[in-house]
């Protein structure tokens, strides 16, 4: 499996390039032994002005049958960050030990740096049932989707930083699509889909299947029965979605598809669901992608030109130097903190997040709150790294 999973980061780098309290969260793993307070791992503080509240919400699609599992509903778990009341609330966990295993499991060397039971008692900066900030205005909602492979957890930081500057985020794990994700009743959904779209390439139906999943959350969160307690305070008018590798053209996928999406951002993924000739209706759209250094020569990969055009409103297209596939995720932030060099990324984690969380965030302030975003404008002294590659 490693070997496959190295191949997909590879094909999917995208270059020049649950009702209620149904699901109770799980409890913050434990340290490994011996591990003392000093050597916990922790991911970036938020750069916004609010405290950050987390839900997990467990969904079931009743008329739906799961893609890889076809006897099965279709599931989703969610990650929903807010702005809370600061001090309310507890701690919420990074992941459970059987998920930090089976991610160790499928990422070779590094799980010869930092145990299962470590890198599960990470530390995030939101707190699991902590009272929304109550504001005169609802909050924007931005749903994301992380990359194949990989669980809702590897986008934490881009989601509290997010929640803290004034949105509600839906991080959502796709049942069967990551190396491994605990659902209710203490279930791990491993990677089935790997099982069937490596052999024949046929990747786009990860894409195609998001495309159909995100809908169904949507009218779950803000439908007129939502399944969320605090649904009340998502601005169903503003509606952004961002997504790493294939999560990233699952977002353009879903756009095409749902025209309460009204922008959309694609982290370093190959758009294996094509965007549509007619393109997305005039709404905005962002490729925000590593460093085409890294690539290898003769890379195959001609989706990114070939969407470019079809893009048909106020579009980006920024790579960042140095940053690799996974520069999008938590796992160089915590790569570093455990001494581990990954070669795909030779920018700092902590840089990689800056730029990611300052370039995402900017672009849903512009296009979802009329922020103005000086950023996307042109290069900036204070982002060497980051390549205006087409405007």
């Amino acid at each position: 499996m490693n070997k496959i999973i190295r191949m997909l980061a590879a094909v999917t780098a995208g270059l020049v390039l649950a009702a209620p309290g149904a699901l109770a969260t799980p409890a913050a793993a434990q340290a490994a032994p011996g591990a003392g307070a000093a050597t916990r791992l922790e991911l970036p503080r938020p750069t916004g002005d609010f405290a950050v509240g987390r839900d997990t919400l467990h969904l079931v699609d009743r008329d739906r049958k799961d893609p890889w599992v076809p006897d099965r509903d279709r599931e989703l778990l969610l990650s929903l960050y807010y702005p809370a009341l600061a001090h309310t609330g507890t701690p919420a966990p990074y992941m459970t030990v059987p998920e930090a295993k089976a991610f160790l499991t499928d990422r070779g060397t590094l799980g010869e740096h930092v145990t299962p039971e470590r890198l599960a008692a990470t530390r995030t900066h939101s707190r699991t049932a902590a009272l929304p900030r109550p504001s005169a205005q609802r909050y924007p909602l931005v749903v994301l989707s992380p990359g194949f492979t990989m669980p809702r957890s590897s986008l934490t930081t881009l989601a509290e930083d997010l929640a803290s500057r004034g949105y509600v985020v839906a991080a959502v794990d796709h049942a069967y699509e990551s190396d491994g994700t605990t659902f209710p009743g203490g279930r791990l959904l491993t990677c089935t889909a790997c099982e069937q779209v490596f052999p024949d390439q046929s990747l786009h139906r990860v894409s195609d299947g998001r495309a159909r999943d995100v809908p169904f959350v949507l009218d779950r969160l803000t439908g007129p029965h939502p399944a969320w307690r605090y649904s009340r305070i998502i601005d169903e008018r503003r509606i952004g979605m961002a997504g790493h590798s294939i999560g990233g053209a699952a977002a353009s996928a879903t756009m095409a598809a749902d025209p309460r999406v009204d922008a959309g951002v694609n982290m370093d993924g190959t758009f294996f669901t094509p965007v549509p000739q007619q393109g997305l209706g005039g709404r905005p759209f962002l490729m925000l992608a590593g460093d085409p250094a890294l690539l290898p020569p003769d890379f195959p990969d001609t989706s990114w030109e070939d969407t470019w055009p079809r893009l048909d409103g106020w579009k980006r297209w920024l790579t960042i130097t140095g940053a690799g596939h996974p520069a999008f995720t938590d796992w160089p932030v915590l790569g570093d903190q455990v001494g581990y060099d990954h070669p795909e990324t030779p920018l700092s984690g902590t840089r990689s997040q800056q730029i990611t969380r300052g370039y995402v965030g900017a672009f849903f302030d512009l296009q979802l709150r009329g922020i103005p975003a000086p950023r996307l404008e042109g290069p900036t002294a204070a982002d060497p790294e980051v390549v205006f590659h087409r405007r």
